[in-house]
C-alpha cells in the first residue's frame, strides 16, 4: 500500500506536536515525582476525562471489538460493556474518597487503609504483581495491534514496527511525565475520533459494500447486528450477556475498569483539582467511553464481514502476513488499507495516536508504582526527589522493551483480555467493600490475589482444568462443566478462600482504621463497630451523618440508563429502526434530567 506525500505530511506533523510537547513540559515535569506522575494534582476534569478517553483508545481496541463482531455479533461486546457499571459505580461513589485519601498512588492505599508489615508487603508486591506484569501483559496487547497493523498497512516487520512507535512513545513518556501525557491526550482524542469516525463512513460507502442499508441486509451481516444475544441460544446467552452482568463486571479487576477505581482511573483522580473535578472526569470518560466510541468501530467490523468474511479471505488478500498473527481482529487493519490518500494518513495517524496515548499513559502509571510503591518503600527510603524522577525515566524504557518483545510473541488481543479477567477474578468485591467495611484486613487481599491467580493457572493450563471445561484447539474435548461455568467458578473459590481468611485472622488495629476513617470519611453502617469502640477511647472522629453512597447507587443506575440509552438509541437510529430509536431517545432524555437531580442533591453531602 502507498502513501501519499499528504499521508507522510499528516503523520509526521502529528508526532512532531507530540514530541514538541513533551519536550516543551519537560523542564516543569523533572522537578520532583508530584509533578512528573500527578502534574501538581492541579487538573481540571475536562482535561483528564478526555485524557482517560485517549488512554483507552488503543490500537487494540477496534482490533478487539472487530474480534468480537465478527466472531459472536454486535451482542458480543456486552464482555466490556458491562464494566460500565463498575466505571459508574466509581463515579458516584468511589471518585470522591480517591480524591479524599490524598495518596500518591492507588498503592499507597494499602498503607492508608491497612497497618504493619502485611500492608507493606501489599503494596510492594501489588506493585510489582500490577505495575510491571499486569501493565507488561496490557502493553503487549496494544503493540501487538500495532505490529498488525504495521504489517498489513505499512508492510513492516513486526520488529520495524515495534522499533519505529516504541523508540518515539518511551522519548516522549521518559520526558514529559504525567503532564505531557495528558496535555497531548487532548489533540490525540479528536485526531483519534475523526480517524474512527472518517473510516466507518467511507469504509461503509465503498463499492464492495454498497451503503449502510445494503450492509444491513447482507447475509454475512443480518445475523450478528442484535444489541441483546439470542435468548434461544442459552449457552451464548450465559457467556456474552448474563455472566459480565451479574457478576464480571463486580468480581473481576481489569485496567481501566477497576471495581472501586484504581491504576491510571486512580491516578488521574488523584490529579484532580478537588473531589467534584474527580468525580466530573470519570463520568465524562465513561459516557465518552461507551456512549460516543464503539459505533464507528461496530460498522467497520460488520462492513469487514462482507469483504473479507472469512480468514482465508484475510490470508489470500495479505499473503505476507506470519501465521501466528493471523486472527479476526485483523480484519480492522485490512479494511483501513482500502482507504483514500488524505483520510489514510488521517487513520493512520489517529492509530499513531492511539498507540502513544495508551502507551505513555500505561508507562507513566507503571513507573509510579516503581518508583512509589517499590523503589522509595523497599529499596532507598531516602532517594532524593531528582533520583526518584530518574528512576522513573528508567523504568518508563525497561516496561516498554520488555513489553515489546512480549508482544512478539502473542496471536490476538482477546487472549490478553481473557487471561487479564481470569487472574482478576473474585478480587473485585475487595476493592468495592474494603472502603465501608471495617473488618477487610490486608491478609484477605492477599489471600484473593494469590488464590486467583493460582486457581486461574490451574483451571487454564493443567489437566485437570481440561478435565473440568475441556480444551479447544486442534482437538477439542468435552469436560464434567460446560466452559461458561469458568469464570464464575474461579469467583466463588476465591470468595470462599479471602472470608475464611479474614475471619480467621486479626482486624487492622483501631488506630489504623481511625486514621483511615478520619482521612477519607467514607461513612455508613459498616464502620458503626469502629466508631463505637473510638467513643470508648474518647477519640475525636467527626462522623460523616450524610451518607452519600445511597444517593451514589441511585446516580449509577440512572447514569447507566442514561449511556446504554445513548449507546443503544444510537444503534438503533443507525439500524433505521426509528420507533424503538425514538422511544430509547426520549427515555435516554429522562434518564439524565433525573440523574442530574440526584446529582445536586450528593453535592450536598460532598462539599
Amino acid at each position: 500500500m502507498k502513501l501519499s506525500s499528504l499521508d507522510y505530511s499528516l503523520i509526521i506533523g502529528l508526532f512532531s506536536i507530540i514530541l514538541f510537547v513533551g519536550i516543551y513540559v519537560s523542564r516543569k515535569s523533572g522537578k520532583n515525582t508530584s509533578e512528573y506522575f500527578l502534574s501538581g494534582r492541579n487538573m481540571p476534569w475536562w482535561l483528564l476525562g478526555l485524557s482517560m478517553v485517549a488512554t483507552t483508545f488503543s490500537t487494540d481496541t477496534p482490533n478487539l471489538v472487530t474480534d468480537i463482531v465478527r466472531t459472536n455479533g454486535v451482542s458480543g461486546n456486552w464482555v466490556w460493556w458491562a464494566f460500565l457499571l463498575t466505571g459508574l459505580l466509581t463515579v458516584f461513589v468511589y471518585a470522591k474518597l480517591w480524591r479524599k485519601s490524598n495518596v500518591n498512588t492507588d498503592m499507597e492505599f494499602y498503607e492508608l487503609r491497612y497497618g504493619g508489615s502485611p500492608a507493606r508487603f501489599l503494596r510492594g508486591f501489588r506493585s510489582v504483581y500490577l505495575g510491571i506484569i499486569f501493565n507488561i501483559m496490557a502493553m503487549s496487547a496494544v503493540t501487538l495491534a500495532a505490529i498488525k497493523i504495521g504489517q498489513v498497512m505499512l508492510g513492516l516487520t513486526p520488529v520495524e514496527t515495534v522499533l519505529i512507535g516504541g523508540v518515539v512513545t518511551v522519548i516522549f513518556s521518559a520526558v514529559g511525565g504525567f503532564k505531557g501525557v495528558v496535555y497531548t491526550d487532548f489533540l490525540l482524542f479528536f485526531v483519534a475520533m475523526a480517524g474512527a469516525i472518517g473510516a466507518a463512513y467511507f469504509l461503509v460507502n465503498i463499492p464492495e459494500v454498497g451503503g449502510l442499508s445494503n450492509l444491513l441486509d447482507h447475509e454475512n451481516v443480518s445475523g450478528k447486528l442484535s444489541i441483546l444475544p439470542d435468548m434461544d441460544d442459552k449457552e451464548a446467552l450465559i457467556m456474552i450477556f448474563i455472566i459480565p452482568i451479574a457478576v464480571q463486571w463486580w468480581s473481576a479487576w481489569y485496567p481501566g475498569a477497576e471495581p472501586g477505581g484504581g491504576g491510571y482511573v486512580a491516578q488521574r483522580m488523584l490529579a484532580a483539582k478537588d473531589e467534584n473535578h474527580a468525580i466530573g472526569a470519570t463520568f465524562f470518560f465513561n459516557v465518552m467511553h461507551y456512549a460516543l466510541r464503539p459505533w464507528p468501530w461496530i460498522l467497520v467490523a460488520l462492513a469487514s464481514l462482507v469483504v473479507f468474511p472469512d480468514l482465508a479471505s484475510i490470508k489470500e488478500a495479505f499473503p505476507n502476513i506470519e501465521e501466528g498473527k493471523l486472527g479476526q481482529d485483523l480484519a480492522y487493519s485490512a479494511m483501513l488499507t482500502k482507504l483514500p490518500s488524505g483520510l489514510l494518513g488521517l487513520v493512520l495517524a489517529s492509530l499513531g495516536a492511539a498507540y502513544m496515548s495508551t502507551i505513555s499513559t500505561h508507562l507513566n502509571w507503571g513507573a509510579s508504582y516503581i518508583v512509589n510503591d517499590f523503589y522509595k518503600t523497599q529499596v532507598n527510603k531516602e532517594a532524593s526527589e531528582k533520583e526518584m524522577v530518574n528512576v522513573g525515566r528508567i523504568s518508563t524504557v525497561l516496561l516498554m522493551v520488555v513489553s515489546a518483545v512480549l508482544a512478539l510473541s502473542l496471536t490476538n488481543a482477546l487472549q490478553v483480555f481473557n487471561l487479564i479477567l481470569m487472574f482478576g477474578a473474585g478480587t473485585g468485591i475487595i476493592f468495592i467493600l474494603r472502603w465501608f467495611w471495617w473488618r477487610i484486613n490486608a491478609w484477605a487481599e492477599i489471600s484473593a490475589m494469590f488464590s486467583s491467580g493460582i486457581i486461574s493457572l490451574i483451571f487454564t493450563y493443567t489437566s485437570f482444568g481440561v478435565y473440568l471445561f475441556g480444551a479447544s484447539g486442534p482437538v477439542e474435548t468435552e469436560g464434567i462443566m460446560p466452559g461458561w461455568a469458568q469464570f464464575p467458578l474461579i469467583v466463588l473459590i476465591t470468595s470462599i478462600v479471602w472470608i475464611i481468611t479474614m475471619f480467621l485472622t486479626k482486624p487492622e488495629e483501631q488506630a489504623v482504621l481511625e486514621r483511615f476513617y478520619k482521612q477519607t470519611q467514607p461513612g455508613g453502617p459498616g464502620w458503626k463497630r469502629m466508631l463505637a469502640l473510638s467513643d470508648k477511647r474518647e477519640t475525636i472522629i467527626e462522623k460523616n451523618e450524610k451518607w452519600s453512597v445511597p444517593n451514589g447507587i441511585l446516580a449509577m443506575l440512572l447514569g447507566c440508563v442514561f449511556v446504554y440509552g445513548c449507546l443503544f438509541s444510537a444503534g438503533n437510529w443507525i439500524y433505521g429502526n426509528t420507533q424503538k430509536a425514538a422511544i430509547l431517545t426520549v427515555m435516554t432524555v429522562l434518564a439524565g434530567f433525573l440523574l442530574v437531580r440526584v446529582w445536586k442533591k450528593m453535592k450536598n453531602t460532598i462539599l
